[in-house]
Formats: C-alpha cells, sequence, structure tokens
C-alpha cells in the first residue's frame, strides 16, 4: 500500500515523467533593458506578468547618455543579481545588451525590435543600406544633441498601437537620447557565443527588413508580432511568452 501511495505521488508530481538526470532548472532571473525616447516603464506590462510566474526581474535605467554609460548601468545590475540571467534589449538597448550580454551570468539573449551589432559596428554602420523609418523623421535634437520624438513621432511611429491616453503617458516619460552614442561601436557582441531570441515587429521606427534580416543573421528564435514599436506595451503576453522560452531553453548554458 505505502508503494501504491508513494508511486501515485510521483505521478502528481511529474506527470510528463521525472526530469532527465542533470537537466538544468530554468533561468529564473530576468534583467531588462529599455531603449532610446524610454525608460524602465516601457516594460510596466511585460514585468507584473514575469514577477506571477515566479521570476526575479529587474529593469534597468539607462542614462541615455552614451553606449558605454548604458553598458555601465546594466553590468551594475547584474552585478546585483545571484545566478544565470536572461538579458532582454528593446531598440537601441540590443547595443547595450550585445556588450554587456559577455557577463558570465548572462545564459541568453531577447531582442525585441532591436539594434544588434556585429563585430566592431556602430548603430549607423548596423542600419546602413536599410530604408529611413518614418520614426525617423519626428526626431529633433536640443541645444545639447540629445534626441527626442514629437508628439507625433510618439503617436503614429513609437506606440501607433496604443490608446491616446497611454500615448500621452509615453510622450511624457520619454528618456532622450544622446546623438553621441550613434558612434560607439561594439566589438565583441555577445550573440556570438550566446543564445539569441528576436521579436520583430510590423516597425516605423525601424526597418521591419532589417528586423527580419538581423534575426536570421544572429540565428535567433524568431517571433513576428502585429504590433507597433514597442510591442511590451502592446502585445506584454506574447512578449513575456518569448522571454519565458528563453529562460527555458538557455538554462544549460
Amino acid at each position: 500500500m505505502k508503494r501504491l501511495v508513494l508511486f501515485a505521488l510521483l505521478a502528481l508530481a511529474f506527470p510528463f515523467g521525472p526530469p532527465a538526470a542533470g537537466a538544468a532548472s530554468p533561468v529564473k532571473n530576468i534583467v531588462l533593458v529599455h531603449g532610446a525616447f524610454a525608460d524602465g516603464s516601457s516594460y510596466a506590462r511585460v514585468i507584473p506578468l514575469l514577477q506571477a510566474r515566479g521570476f526575479n526581474v529587474v529593469a534597468v535605467q539607462n542614462p541615455l547618455s552614451s553606449l558605454a554609460a548604458d553598458v555601465a548601468a546594466t553590468k551594475r545590475a547584474l552585478a546585483q543579481i545571484q545566478g544565470p540571467v536572461i538579458l532582454v534589449g528593446h531598440s537601441w538597448a540590443g547595443m547595450v545588451i550585445s556588450e554587456a550580454g559577455n557577463d558570465s551570468k548572462v545564459k541568453g539573449l531577447v531582442y525585441i525590435a532591436a539594434i544588434v551589432p556585429d563585430k566592431g559596428q556602430n548603430t549607423g554602420d548596423v542600419l546602413k543600406g536599410y530604408p529611413n523609418p518614418p520614426g525617423l523623421a519626428q526626431t529633433k535634437a536640443d541645444a545639447y544633441g540629445y534626441l527626442s520624438l514629437t508628439r507625433d513621432g510618439v503617436a503614429e511611429d513609437f506606440v501607433p498601437d496604443l490608446s491616446p491616453s497611454e500615448q500621452a503617458v509615453v510622450f511624457a516619460t520619454q528618456g532622450p537620447w544622446n546623438s553621441a552614442a550613434l558612434k560607439e561601436r561594439v566589438m565583441h557582441p555577445a550573440w556570438l557565443t550566446k543564445p539569441s531570441w528576436f521579436i520583430a515587429v510590423n516597425d516605423r521606427m525601424l526597418s521591419p527588413q532589417y528586423e527580419r534580416n538581423i534575426a536570421k543573421r544572429i540565428h535567433a528564435t524568431t517571433t513576428i508580432l502585429t504590433s507597433g514599436h514597442v510591442a511590451m506595451l502592446s502585445q506584454p503576453q506574447k512578449v513575456v511568452g518569448v522571454i519565458v522560452d528563453a529562460a527555458n531553453k538557455a538554462a544549460g548554458q
């Protein structure tokens, strides 16, 4: 009788059979890195969904003053975490996580509508040869060289699939981006040695064809969403699905 009870308990605990010997547990730490014209609140709808699944989540607040400064902010966040990490980068943060992702804690990279460099490339190198997206015409520089999006740029190009009230919040919380960062290079992108996931979208801030091409170039597991540039706000459940997939599959890295 005791043996029957034990078998019943094992069946409840492992309905698909016991875990394979040496199987790695899912990565439980997620570090989210925002892009230009944004701040950590661009992940506001993703964070609670990940936390509800038991993940430890940190959203980096990038200064957007330089690539080096954004990488440093991301590395500080990584330094505070115990255990392996999935590093997520949106848009400009594709450059950031490609550099910061060389940290030994990082087991996988998730790029969301992101700028992804090859060896020695800056942002201009990455996007060379692709048509200028509509959103580029809606940027304006201040006297210090920091770029911001116009209200129309936010509504029509950055988050066109959000409500007007939500667009107003995004406009109010946007982070100006130092144009000098466009010239800084990533010498050894982390995707060369670590598994990557890429979310491509119907973008007006980056060329959609670029996104599909770069995802193929880096051999990323690719998901295509019918969303605007900031898919984390408009389709958070689907973005979380990709992050969770990365956490499950990168565990053995």
